[in-house]
């Protein structure tokens, strides 16, 4: 009997993340057909591919505020080992597929080849989120963006909401301990 608890243990926790799973998937379904909101969220989904946005806006913040040039340079060197990190090893631990998308989209879409456990529009998301938070001006925006761009996930069907919060949950991690790291060897 004891051999059969860690199996019967295992199972309740990954019916309650279905579960939990399939009832944020049902709060977005209203939305899925609403125009507007499509068009919000694929683009954000979209622009946040390869951490585009978030290296544009530290590009940007290199270019026009020489202030931070620096903190500009930490940030995208942290986004491109959170890339590596998130897509060359934690997901290859993992194997969980996409949630099922149900027949056409409305928008174009880039299909991910990787596992979707985490969500790395997640992880990239709020290491971002943190990473510009000192900046007065962008602490906000970046915010906002990345609220979207973490939503945008499970909109678009490419991310269960577990994969997300996994995804902020380890870009916080990930963010916060690499900070410190980075900026010392930057200097900043």
């Amino acid at each position: 009997m004891s051999k059969d608890l860690p199996t019967s243990v295992r199972s309740a926790f990954f019916d309650s993340v279905d579960c939990f799973d399939q009832k944020a998937d049902a709060l977005f379904d209203p939305l899925r057909d609403n125009v507007v909101a499509n068009q919000v969220f694929y683009s954000a989904s979209a622009l946040a591919d390869h951490s585009i946005l978030w290296f544009i806006i530290a590009l940007t913040l290199y270019l026009v505020k020489p202030s931070w040039r620096k903190q500009s340079l930490v940030a995208a060197f942290i986004l491109l080992a959170e890339s590596g990190v998130v897509n060359v090893i934690v997901k290859t631990l993992f194997n969980r597929e996409r949630p099922l998308h149900e027949g056409e989209r409305p928008l174009p879409l880039r299909q991910p080849l990787t596992s979707s456990f985490p969500s790395g529009h997640a992880t990239a998301a709020t290491c971002a989120a943190i990473l510009f938070q000192e900046v007065r001006f962008l602490k906000w925006p970046v915010r906002l963006a990345a609220a979207l761009v973490i939503t945008s996930r499970i909109h678009v069907k490419i991310h269960h909401a577990s994969d997300v919060i996994a995804g902020i949950a380890f870009g916080w991690l990930f963010a916060r301990a690499s900070k410190k790291t980075v900026s010392r060897f930057f200097g900043v």
